[in-house]
């Protein structure tokens, strides 16, 4: 009965662990499980964590290369763009927006401030394209408030040409971006033929003897057509350029005697004729009021005064209404010449 009973006991022992062990290597397991299930999720969710981070760092590339296209247009097109010159000048963009654009760099990457910034980005594109549509619509309007067609003036800036560069980043992806790239070459155009405009008067004199248009040849009698405006004046008074330009014609032209003609810029040229004597040579940079020849009455003249033409394209236009020009008129070419200058379009 004693062996029996130690025989039992031993058998319970070694029963009694092996439950143990069983149950300590069950428990084992599960922990191993949960634990490989917890290092599961935390994966899935540092998965998503990533997928998030670069989501936002990709969000803050596109608006950085956005940003880095609207800085190039308005470089390339309207310079360093200065309030009270355009437009509406984008206070209405601070005024959406409560500032003014930050800096891409400084933004925390957090979704809700990207998409604020994205907003705050959009919203000055906006303005931008406003501004210069009501920018444009000023300058034809005084255009032709001096009698001409503004497509004439941008004429020769429509001649293109050269080998076919697909455009690339922000530019290639967003039409928003090259309607507005379209808007401000249109009004870089015009910015450009309309400060090349002449609205200074030639001479001193102070009236016309012949105005531009049809009228009795003082030669022979008939009907004949005048290209230009006639100014009395003395022998040797100082001729005048009309506008900012080169000298591009220095010598003699049947009819008008001594010429001197100067190019403006976008098809514009102002012709000054019967001179007595030059000032100015071909080449050289003139500016408004200055002085590039002496009156005379040399060609086809009868008494000493100045022919004055404006051409445009190679076609005479009546020169009365740019030196007639009313103020609003002369204000808004100012700030295109202004606009002009800073944007670099005479580059």
């Amino acid at each position: 009965m004693t062996a029996f009973a130690l025989v039992v006991g031993v058998a319970l022992l070694w029963l009694g662990l092996t439950l143990s062990m069983v149950w300590s290597q069950a428990s084992l397991v599960t922990e191993r499980s949960a634990l490989a299930k917890h290092s599961s999720q935390v994966a899935r969710q540092q998965a998503q964590v990533n997928a998030y981070r670069n989501s936002v760092d990709k969000v803050a590339r596109d608006i950085e290369a956005r940003q880095d296209a609207l800085d190039r247009l308005v470089a390339e097109h309207l310079g360093a763009a200065k309030d009270g010159e355009l437009g509406a000048d984008l206070k209405s963009q601070k005024a959406a927006t409560g500032k003014a654009p930050g800096k891409i760099s400084a933004a925390t990457p957090a979704a809700q401030r990207l998409h604020i910034m994205a907003s705050r980005q959009q919203a000055f594109e906006a303005n931008l394209l406003a501004s210069a549509q009501d920018r444009i619509r000023r300058i034809e309007r005084a255009i032709r408030g001096l009698g001409v067609n503004p497509s004439q003036i941008t004429q020769r800036t429509q001649a293109m040409g050269g080998p076919f560069i697909p455009a690339r980043g922000q530019m290639a992806q967003e039409p928003s971006l090259r309607d507005l790239s379209a808007t401000l070459a249109r009004l870089s155009a015009l910015q450009a033929g309309f400060a090349a405009l002449p609205s200074g008067r030639p001479t001193q004199a102070p009236m016309e003897t012949s105005s531009y248009g049809y009228r009795r040849d003082p030669f022979n009698g008939l009907a004949a057509f005048h290209a230009g405006i006639d100014f009395p004046g003395r022998y040797g008074q100082p001729i005048e350029a009309a506008a900012d330009g080169r000298i591009s014609f220095v010598g003699t032209r049947s009819g008008y005697g001594n010429v001197v003609e100067v190019e403006h810029g976008n098809g514009i040229m102002t012709r000054y004729a019967h001179l007595s004597r030059f000032v100015a040579r071909p080449g050289d940079r003139v500016a408004r009021g200055q002085t590039i020849a002496r009156m005379g009455s040399t060609g086809r003249s009868t008494g000493t005064h100045l022919h004055f033409e404006v051409r445009i394209n190679g076609a005479a236009v009546n020169p009365r209404p740019f030196l007639e020009a009313r103020q609003d008129v002369l204000e808004v070419q100012q700030v295109a010449q202004r606009r002009h200058a800073i944007g670099g379009n005479g580059r």
